[in-house]
């Protein structure tokens, strides 16, 4: 389809942008899907995609450094527990393990909601829509991500309890975070966490502030979702019943009847 065609077409019928599809499509976030674009490695039949604006209707062949991307799916979404020593990313300069080459060989194509870094574990959402991760990931959606974390050194409740007011460390504001002392052993002491906001390595460099080393960091949810009794290293997809009402959708139409509704109906 030309950027002509595209202008002069009704929306429904010139299809949907390209980097909202490949999001869907779990390829990447929208964002991560655009810098794609910029780098020459999406076609769109025999062509390359110059631009963001360019269209997919149903039967286009879209490829990724040659190689066919598969229509959309339904929306799943998955509880991983990650265990410490993985990057979250898809390839690393490094040759460090990586989340995604640990996962099994028969989940779709998925993101990460969200980052875990080298050394810390616990939950981690993975999904195969790119647009849903966006969404799921902006602190506006007010979901409280909550942590075990295991410290090193003299914990001051009344600081922690300061936390509550926000923080400022090296010129960077932390909203408000809750933090509270669950046990002390020597020098060592467990604390739960929890806040909205996220910013990377926000929770070792705010407990520093109080010279406090982290030792262990586990993220036991995100939202409404829990680790629970998810061992490590094991994937678990959430039910889509409750993904739709976790994320307050409409449940899907309900067809004539005789007519069965199947289980994988998009959310």
């Amino acid at each position: 389809m030309t950027e002509e065609d595209t202008d002069a077409a009704p929306e429904g019928e010139r299809g949907e942008r390209i980097a909202k599809w490949l999001a869907r499509a779990g390829v990447a976030s929208r964002r991560d899907a655009e810098r794609l674009i910029a780098e020459k490695r999406i076609r769109l039949g025999n062509r390359v995609v110059e631009t963001p604006a360019s269209f997919v209707r149903p039967g286009d062949l879209v490829t990724l450094d040659g190689k066919p991307v598969g229509e959309p799916q339904r929306t799943r979404l998955f509880r991983y527990h990650k265990p410490a020593g993985l990057v979250t990313t898809h390839r690393d300069e490094r040759g460090r393990p990586t989340v995604f080459s640990a996962l099994p060989a028969a989940l779709p194509r998925v993101v990460s909601i969200g980052r875990l870094d080298l050394t810390s574990e616990g939950l981690l959402l993975l999904t195969n829509d790119g647009a849903l991760a966006r969404r799921l990931e902006l602190p506006a959606n007010g979901w409280l991500r909550r942590y075990r974390v295991r410290v090193h050194g003299t914990v001051d409740e009344r600081a922690l309890a300061d936390l509550a007011r926000g923080v400022t460390v090296e010129g960077v504001r932390y909203a408000p975070i809750e933090a509270g002392l669950d046990s002390r052993r020597g020098s060592n002491s467990w604390l739960t966490v929890a806040l909205h906001e996220g910013k990377n390595r926000e929770i070792r460099r705010v407990m520093a502030h109080l010279d406090l080393g982290v030792t262990r960091l586990i993220r036991t949810a995100y939202g409404p979702f829990q680790l629970g009794g998810l061992p490590a290293g094991a994937v678990e997809e959430v039910n889509p019943k409750v993904l739709r009402e976790q994320l307050g959708l409409a449940p899907p139409a309900r067809r004539s009847r005789g007519v069965p509704e199947p289980m994988d109906e998009p959310i």
